[in-house]
């Protein structure tokens, strides 16, 4: 019973197991009212089982709010494979991993996370159509960096109307953490804005190729070492690496006005959004922000169209302005506007599916 309490919220929880390739995975299907669930599926050298069911079970709710919040016809899910990227990764495994999310009959869609590559799932895609985030070349949306950074851009102009009374990203500050495939990209749009950056990364490769950009356009761009990042005297810290950051050690020392970026769980608990609230730090909820890539694959059940993945993720904009509204209105932090802004979507859809349920509904399309 003490696993059932754990999984209560949850629709479908699914063990995999298959020792001839040494899959040990789970599969965790939050709730479906706005679609089929999708969610990534990430390999990680857990700990425990435990550890993998805690992760996979708050992630696939994260899901749930982050495909409202997107407007996409999904629900939330999440796939966790317990083991090691780096010695356990097989094209055998992955076959076996499609067949698992086969068998579910359409209700999970899944593709790459941390610790898996797009590569992985073209075995997988070999078992079954409900993967997206593949190669272009099997028939994906190819990199979907490009639409997450254009919604942290999305994010920064809103942030900054809110803030100021104009959405220009000219004159001000950004402390950049983390120059990855997203970070990299905010940095530079930023740069070709005429905008200041503090910035920081692991990757020397990364900082010097920012700081070769920001000569070419006349910018400042300052390079900080870790943890000082925390500490610059900036109007937006962006976070773009680890989950995590905000907690009640980097809320005291942070001297910005806001929060906008593209990072996974940033608050490291739902009560470091009324402390960022109670210190008149901006947050923009980053489920809200990092929606693009989300978007893309969404979007690539209908056929690849990086044109319409764009136009949809400007939407993040006016989601973030409802967002920042409703939370001043209320009295109430962003993070608990932004929840209830998902809460409302699903709410909607879940009495209009009940006025509905008598009518044939038509089979959900998939990629054939």
């Amino acid at each position: 019973m003490d696993l059932f309490e754990d999984i209560y919220e949850h629709e479908q929880v699914v063990f995999c197991n298959d020792p001839q390739t040494g899959l040990k995975a789970i599969i965790a299907i939050h709730n479906t009212t706005l679609g089929p669930a999708l969610g990534g599926c990430r390999m990680r050298p857990y700990a425990s089982f435990d550890e993998a069911l805690q992760d996979v079970l708050r992630l696939s709710k994260g899901m749930t709010y982050k495909c409202a919040a997107a407007d996409v016809d999904f629900g939330g899910g999440k796939a966790v494979i317990l083991g090691d990227p780096e010695k356990d990764r097989s094209p055998e495994l992955f076959r076996a991993f499609g067949q698992f999310v086969e068998s579910l009959n359409g209700r999970f869609y899944t593709g790459t996370d941390m610790g898996t590559l797009p590569e992985d799932f073209i075995h997988s895609l070999r078992e079954t159509n409900c993967i997206v985030g593949v190669p272009e070349a099997y028939g994906g949306s190819g990199d979907s960096s490009v639409p997450t950074a254009s919604g942290v851009i999305y994010g920064l102009q809103a942030t900054n109307q809110a803030l100021w009374g104009t959405d220009e990203l000219r004159g001000r500050t950004y402390a950049i953490q983390g120059l990855g495939k997203v970070g990299s990209k905010v940095a530079a749009h930023l740069i070709e804005e005429g905008a200041s950056l503090y910035v920081t990364d692991i990757n020397k490769q990364a900082l010097d190729e920012i700081e070769t950009k920001a000569n070419l356009h006349g910018v400042t761009v300052q390079v900080v070492r870790g943890d000082e990042i925390y500490d610059v005297e900036a109007d937006v810290f962006v976070p773009c690496a680890f989950g995590g950051v905000l907690n009640d050690n980097t809320i005291s020392r942070l001297k910005t006005r806001a929060v906008v970026g593209s990072a996974n769980n940033q608050l490291e608990e739902e009560h470091h959004g009324t402390m960022l609230a109670d210190k008149q730090i901006l947050y923009a909820p980053d489920y809200i922000v990092n929606s693009g890539g989300l978007i893309q694959v969404a979007d690539e059940l209908y056929e690849p169209n990086k044109d319409r993945v764009l136009r949809k993720t400007k939407a993040i904009y006016t989601s973030l302005l409802t967002i920042y509204q409703q939370a001043e209105l209320n009295h109430m932090s962003t993070a608990e506007a932004a929840n209830e802004f998902c809460e409302d979507r699903i709410e909607f859809r879940k009495k209009r599916n009940s006025f509905f349920s008598h009518m044939k509904r038509p089979k959900w399309a998939v990629r054939t």
